[in-house]
């Protein structure tokens, strides 16, 4: 995972031919466009499962609620997960889209700081030393195990000395470190191993309005950091010494970008377990379709990655009824084969 070198082309806001109200419009009719799509996709989150709900049932459910079975899965079981769905995916996507423009490196994910290994050994601690057995007794525990992470990786790379390279080795030893330790806890407790294997392969199955109301803080507010840092980001782009000469405070940039990724991907890894991919591959796609500019890149995959999330739920839910297969495996599995086809397409191997 080598960054880029400073000004490459992938990141670098490069002159284009259109004009630049021309591109305007073009990127906020696209950015309408991705939001009447995700619309489509939560509703089709909401109506459609493993159990099949006529479509005036579903409304019904939805707003003249009176307790029938389908009124039940509609407005406490799927509602409840398409609005987890929302959030962790858009947290996941706009992570990722920091993660790269702050590395500029276009291999970056949120589990680079170690963020995900960081969740997952509090939730394996929790569960054999702790005894929690409940997802929302998970999630303050993945949520604390993300942040001290996060600290330790900024720590080792070097706090006001830190570059993308350090930062990527600390998260990457870091990571290797506490992955052995969650193995050994799971091959001496087996009880941790059954009640960890659920929450680790990544799922919204669990997801209930308590789980919402404790991530809902912590996303919005990395959301909101996230976006507003997207102009120093661009500046970052360009390279950390002309960043400087543009005024920029790199280091203080860096750490809130740091903070903006642990509050988003903590809170969604300890929601959801650690889902991969979505990080990885939203940013990528965006990028083709707003070029390098992080202030249409970070709202854009805010949008489009609760898009592939649901729509990887649904399909989950549909191909295995009357049983379903998590979101992780799916995302995974229709994942892997895009981003071979989007590295290839796009010779990011020579980047």
């Amino acid at each position: 995972m080598t960054p880029l070198k400073p000004g490459a082309a992938s990141y670098a806001p490069a002159p284009e031919a259109a004009p630049a109200p021309r591109r305007t419009t073009r990127r906020a009719l696209g950015l309408l466009a991705a939001v009447g799509l995700l619309a489509c996709v939560t509703a089709a989150s909401i109506a459609l499962g493993a159990k099949s709900v006529p479509l005036g049932d579903v409304w019904q459910g939805l707003f003249q609620y009176s307790g029938t079975d389908n009124d039940v899965v509609v407005r406490d079981v799927r509602l409840p997960r398409t609005v987890l769905g929302l959030l962790c995916g858009g947290a996941l996507g706009l992570a990722g889209a920091v993660m790269q423009a702050l590395t500029r490196n276009p291999l970056a994910d949120p589990g680079l700081l170690g963020v995900n290994a960081g969740a997952s050994a509090a939730v394996v601690s929790a569960i054999s030393f702790f005894h929690v057995s409940s997802l929302s007794g998970y999630v303050w525990y993945a949520f604390l195990g993300a942040a001290l992470v996060s600290v330790l990786v900024y720590a080792l790379g070097g706090t006001r000395s830190a570059t993308p390279v350090r930062l990527a080795l600390a998260g990457t030893a870091v990571s290797a470190a506490l992955f052995g330790y969650i193995n050994a806890v799971q091959l001496l407790d087996t009880a941790a191993l059954d009640r960890m294997r659920f929450w680790s392969v990544g799922s919204l199955a669990s997801a209930n309005p308590e789980v919402i109301r404790q991530v809902l803080p912590f996303i919005a507010t990395g959301v909101l950091l996230a976006l507003a840092l997207a102009r120093p980001l661009n500046a970052i782009a360009l390279g950390e010494d002309t960043a400087r000469a543009l005024g920029t405070r790199v280091n203080h940039t860096r750490v809130l970008a740091m903070l903006a990724v642990t509050l988003l991907c903590g809170a969604a890894t300890a929601a959801c377990g650690p889902i991969v991919f979505v990080g990885l591959m939203v940013p990528h796609i965006v990028r083709a379709i707003t070029g390098p500019d992080a202030r249409w890149i970070l709202p854009y995959a805010t949008v489009l990655s609760p898009v592939l999330l649901l729509g990887a739920d649904v399909i989950g839910r549909l191909v295995t009824r009357p049983s379903e297969l998590q979101v992780g495996i799916v995302t995974s599995l229709i994942g892997g084969p895009v981003f071979i086809y989007l590295v290839r397409r796009r010779k990011m191997a020579q980047l």
